[in-house]
């Protein structure tokens, strides 16, 4: 018989304690964390960068746009909170749809990015997902994804393995190089890193070869494993998504980073010898157990500020 005295005893007042506690989190961390839109900024000042330039970069990655988390009306509110930053050019790194069952189509979420606005343009790129979640490109093992073609036919400009002139400054240039997922790499090639990292750093030497010796250069990689390799002098920063920062993340620590690297190239400003890295966490979530799941790595907005000096302020 359970009495009134044993219901309220302290190990059973601890155990629902603990159970309140645990279904609290787990709200939080589904119900919450993951539509709370952060803007997350970075002051960034390359060693090779063009004096007296300034330049304000909106970064929007990892939609991975479903109706039960980045949906239509998200995706929409995303586009006119970033426009309202007045970013000089917004770039697109990759995974525009969700792994889950009934995603928002390519095709809805190209025309919402449509209404994108910056001085210097708005570039995209594909991530792994854009590549693994397209049965055709996957069976042709060849592009352009469906993703692509999406893009592409909503006027925006789409950097695959391209470098082009941005804006009217003189040698400043951006640049988008594919995803490691990209079914026309040999898988061979694809499963073994350092063979990948020679094909990649060979696609960036070719990518870049008209731009000036003395260019400036913004590199936009999907995965941010390529800057453990990237040594091209010309590239002054890279900006990449592809971690979700985690998607979990505890004290600086996540149980699982979908990089060779680990933690390293995680989240957030990495330098390492004078390069820069801004890694962003992205807007949508892997779904767990059917439900999109962040805690302590809120989606973000990322705006990185090139050139700015500490008196300029921050917008």
């Amino acid at each position: 018989m359970l009495t009134r005295r044993a219901l309220f005893s302290r190990p059973s007042r601890l155990a629902a304690l603990t159970a309140a506690g645990t279904l609290s989190g787990v709200g939080y961390a589904t119900a919450i964390e993951p539509h709370r839109v952060h803007v997350t900024r970075y002051r960034v000042t390359p060693s090779r960068w063009p004096a007296g330039l300034t330049l304000r970069v909106a970064i929007l990655t990892d939609l991975h746009a479903h109706p039960r988390n980045m949906n239509e009306a998200d995706l929409a509110s995303i586009v006119a909170r970033t426009n309202g930053l007045q970013p000089d050019v917004t770039v697109l790194l990759g995974d525009y749809g969700s792994q889950s069952p009934g995603p928002v189509a390519p095709e809805v979420v190209a025309e919402l990015m449509r209404g994108l606005v910056a001085p210097a343009g708005v570039y995209a790129i594909q991530g792994n997902h854009d590549w693994t979640d397209d049965p055709d490109a996957m069976r042709r093992k060849s592009g352009p994804t469906r993703v692509e073609r999406a893009f592409r036919a909503a006027g925006i400009a789409f950097l695959e393995n391209q470098a082009v002139p941005l804006g009217s400054a003189p040698k400043l240039w951006i640049a988008g190089i594919e995803s490691e997922a990209t079914r026309s790499n040999p898988r061979k090639l694809r499963h073994d890193p350092e063979r990948l990292d020679r094909h990649r750093t060979d696609i960036l030497a070719r990518m870049l070869g008209a731009a000036p010796a003395d260019a400036a250069v913004i590199l936009l990689a999907h995965e941010p494993d390529i800057f453990g390799s990237q040594l091209d002098p010309r590239i002054a920063v890279t900006l990449s998504g592809h971690t979700h920062g985690g998607q979990i993340r505890i004290l600086g620590w996540s149980p699982w980073i979908p990089s060779r690297y680990g933690l390293r190239y995680a989240y957030g400003h990495v330098v390492e010898a004078g390069r820069h890295l801004v890694v962003s966490g992205g807007l949508g979530s892997h779904f767990v157990a059917g439900r999109p799941l962040r805690i302590g790595v809120p989606p973000e907005i990322v705006v990185v500020e090139l050139g700015f000096t500490p008196d300029d302020g921050l917008a």
